[in-house]
Parts: structure tokens; sequence; C-alpha cells
């Protein structure tokens, strides 16, 4: 291989990968990244769970090939020097890099001993906007578990309803859960679960940001596949049964409260100060027009707000994760949400009003 390039092209495509890379792994060669030099050259980088494979601007080619190169080292390389950028392999297991007055050389790997991208067989697609769908994972991401030691937990549900037309994104650890339901077109027979790990779901968010227009989203067996503009971004499914998140939410709370979400959050906020720092239980007592928020920690003390609601039933009393109930509040966008109760200790529902597509479900504290 014998390729030019510039710096700030290759230091883009380099960050791009920096987080896929693997740099605790015992597998020396997930720490690396491949480059392959042709007719359409790439990067490719994966840690076994995610794979990403995107396109690279060459100034030059004077000779095509791959190597298997130090993707932490090369960046930190990249950064420091000045202008356009000549590699240059000595076999496979080394490369010179050349820039302005500036030389490396670095030992690689055996690009033959990089995992190779999977085909896709028996694959179902689907298309949508990257807006909708980066909004799904990040109105759920922060209710999916994070070192569960039920490791379906540890990710997101894919749910497609062909029949229904619909598509819907959950994530639960087990004490909380969040669900968001689209509408969309799928060519498919039957309804899919497809298990996303939370890295996967966290990291596919910085492409979905960067992309205005439409995606490509390829379900196969083992792998989902998205197509993102220029990137190619693969997931390894978890393998196991996800919660029957139907099941969890509630539908027949009779006790409705309407409340101003920003000032919901505040009273929060100001209350928690003295909760517990473990559980940051809060004590939640509702009555006809009025909801207080109490908390009290033997150690420093107790603290008492109050906000009006709309809300003219019957007094009731819940205890809460102060931290669960401003997570659900925060990925909420409207003004005024819905608080669905029934008993102190049965499953609560937050949703926005006038929008029954995305619920929040939120489980009692006993106090």
């Amino acid at each position: 291989m014998n390729v030019i390039i510039s710096r700030d092209e290759l230091q883009k495509r380099l960050a791009d990968i920096q987080s896929v890379v693997d740099r605790k792994t015992t597998m020396p060669i997930l720490g690396h990244f491949l480059l392959s030099a042709g007719e359409n050259p790439f990067v490719s980088a994966t840690d076994l769970e995610t794979a990403i494979k995107e396109p690279v601007t060459l100034k030059e080619l004077k000779e095509g090939g791959e190597l298997c190169i130090p993707a932490r080292k090369l960046y930190e390389i990249v950064r420091e020097v000045e202008g356009d950028i000549v590699i240059e392999s000595e076999g496979s297991e080394w490369l010179k890099l050349r820039a302005g007055r500036s030389s490396f050389r670095l030992a690689c790997m055996n690009p033959e001993d990089f995992p190779k991208w999977p085909a896709l067989s028996d694959k179902v697609v689907m298309e949508l906007e990257a807006s909708r769908l980066l909004d799904m994972i990040e109105k759920t991401l922060y209710s999916a578990g994070e070192s569960d030691s039920r490791y379906t937990l540890n990710s997101l549900l894919f749910h497609i309803k062909p029949g229904e037309k619909t598509f819907t994104v959950v994530g639960t650890d087990g004490h909380r859960l969040s669900a968001i339901e689209e509408t969309i077109e799928v060519e498919a027979g039957e309804e899919l679960k497809v298990i996303v790990p939370r890295k996967s779901a966290s990291e596919l968010r910085k492409f979905l940001s960067a992309e205005e227009g439409g995606i490509r989203m390829e379900i196969a067996t083992n792998h989902v596949a998205f197509g993102i503009g220029e990137v190619q971004f693969l997931v390894r499914l978890i393998e196991g049964t996800y919660p029957n998140y139907e099941q969890v939410i509630p539908s027949g709370n009779e006790k409705i409260l309407g409340i101003a979400r920003e000032e919901f959050i505040k009273s929060l906020r100001r209350v928690s100060v003295i909760s517990r720092d473990q559980s940051n239980a809060v004590k939640i007592d509702v009555s006809p027009g009025r909801l207080t928020i109490t908390a009290s920690n033997p150690d420093i003390g107790e603290a008492q707000d109050e906000i009006g609601i709309d809300y003219d039933g019957v007094d009731i009393s819940l205890g809460f994760n102060a931290r669960y109930l401003l997570d659900a509040l925060n990925a909420l966008t409207a003004e005024r949400v819905i608080f669905e109760l029934q008993e102190p200790l049965s499953t609560t529902l937050l949703r926005e009003e006038g929008n029954e597509k995305y619920k929040c479900v939120i489980m009692p504290m006993r106090m």
C-alpha cells in the first residue's frame, strides 16, 4: 500500500471509530482498524458487538492494499502532525507514515485476521428518517439497564408489527420502562422483536444526529445493519427473551393528574437535594388541586415543596426514586404531562398531554 490522504480526512474517519475500537480487549486485533485502499477505499472497526465501515477519500492512490493499524495510536499521531499524510506499507506487519518533516513507523497486524463483515441473508428492510429513529432512541435509552445481570435489560427492544404498521422502541431496567411507537411501512410477514445492546444504540446516535435524510435498516437473524448516508453501522443482536413490556404498561389507572412539566421538574430537584444519595427517595402526596413532595434524611434534614395540579379525586401517597421521575420528565417535551396513578405500589404512567405514542412507566417505592 502507498497512499496520500489529507490530515483532516483521516482525523475525521479515525474520530468516528474511536468509541467502537475495543482498547481493553484480550483480542489485540480489536484495538486495530482496517484500512482498505482500492477502488472504493474504506476504514472499518469493530468490538464484535458493533462494527462501522465508512468510505475514506484518498488524495492519491499509488498502490492499493490493506493494513490493520493500531487505531488509538494512529489517531494520536494524526492529531499532532500537519499537512498531507503519506502511508506506505512494509509487508503486512509495518507501516511508514510521513507528514511534512515528521515520520513514524508503526507495527501492524495481519489484515487477514481482522473480523470479516458478515453477509446478511433473509433480511427485512425498513426505511425511516434519521431524526425519527434518533428521537426514539433518546426517549428510551435512559431507562435501559447498564450493568444488570439480566443481560437482555442492558439493551433496547425494536418491535416491528407489519400488520399494524407500527415500530416500537422500548427500554427498561426492571424498575422503570419507556416505550415510543411510530407508524411505518415495512415489508415483513411476521412481527419482529430484536434486542439491540445499549452501547451500540448509544453509539448509533452520533451517526444519526449527523444525518439529515432517511436511513435504511436491514434486520437479519443475528444482526441489524443501518445505512446512514455513506456509513454502514452493524450491530450484533442480543439473544434472549425481552420482558413483555405491553403487560407492564398500565391501562386502567383511574387517578389522572395534569401537571406543568417544568414546574414538576424544578420542585423535584429542590426537594431531592435532601433525599438519600443511593435511593433518592421522595414522598409524593396527592390531593385535589395540590401535589406535595417531601424528602427526609436523618443525617441532613427535611425538605418539602408544593405545586398546583389538575386533579379532583381522592387523596393518595406514594414513594418514588426522584432520579427516575426526573429522567422521564426530561425525556418528555410537552408543556403539560399526565401522571396516571392507581395504588401506592402499583405501576404509574407518565405521558405527554395529547400524546398516546410515548409512555414512561415507573414503579413506586415502599416508603
